[in-house]
């Protein structure tokens, strides 16, 4: 993988901020498989590139990289502590049945209005998985988001749904499994998805979690200046709302 000047959003001297394409990890350690960090070292010609945060392999979005541990430190303290804001688009369905017992009609589709999903989620590694448990599950993490929808379309097989999203926390997979587990599986995500018609997916050529993190807003690591960036996601499953 090589970057060009169109993937740079931005670049000084503590760090660079850049778009990740779909399909692309942010690191790996699987060798011949691209990743952003080797991308970016082979573009700035350097040894060290700072990971500050990570997006699953899948999605697209904006991220931040440190090019000095200094600033890897600060940026990484922001994103610790939740200052570092992070939204997200979402192209879903919005199922009739779940399995949480959410249905069309529940008040969960109303347009406009934020909502707050707040689940606890298992991670198991060697599956490379997350689930929705109980509180007080061993192991379990807190995860919660907040969403909107902005747009609806429906179609004959189904109700698509444009969503909004603010990550509070950041947990394997969240977004996908908390989505997923109220009734609005993402376009796209075999994983998460199951049982979900692929007629969509078919119809519109959908390859990748149809999932961007579009704009990401925190402080300079050097100046404390306010930095925003924000990207239009490029997926086929977004341009379903486009007509």
């Amino acid at each position: 993988m090589k970057l060009g000047k169109e993937d740079i959003l931005y670049e000084d001297e503590e760090m660079i901020v850049c778009h990740k394409p779909p399909g692309i990890a942010t690191q790996t350690s699987r060798p011949g498989e691209a990743d952003m960090v080797s991308a970016l070292k082979n573009y700035l010609r350097t040894a060290y590139v700072g990971v500050v945060h990570r997006l699953d392999q899948p999605v697209e979005g904006i991220l931040v990289f440190a090019k000095t541990k200094t600033a890897a430190a600060r940026l990484s303290e922001q994103n610790r502590e939740k200052t570092m804001c992070k939204h997200y688009r979402a192209a879903a369905v919005l199922q009739k049945k779940t399995e949480s017992g959410l249905a069309q009609g529940d008040g969960l589709q109303e347009p406009g209005k934020e909502y707050v999903l707040v689940d606890y989620l298992l991670k198991d590694g060697r599956e490379n998985i997350s689930k929705v448990v109980k509180q007080g599950t061993p192991g379990a993490k807190r995860a919660e988001l907040v969403y909107k929808i902005i747009k609806m379309k429906q179609t004959e097989e189904q109700q698509r749904v444009l969503l909004e999203i603010v990550l509070k926390t950041g947990r394997h997979h969240q977004i996908r499994v908390q989505l997923s587990h109220a009734g609005l599986p993402l376009l796209g995500d075999a994983k998460y998805g199951s049982g979900l018609p692929d007629v969509s997916d078919r119809e519109h050529s959908i390859k990748n979690v149809a999932l961007c993190a579009n704009r990401l807003e925190f402080r300079h690591p050097a100046t404390g200046k306010k930095m925003s960036f924000e990207i239009e996601p490029s997926g086929t499953a977004f341009g379903i709302f486009s007509s």
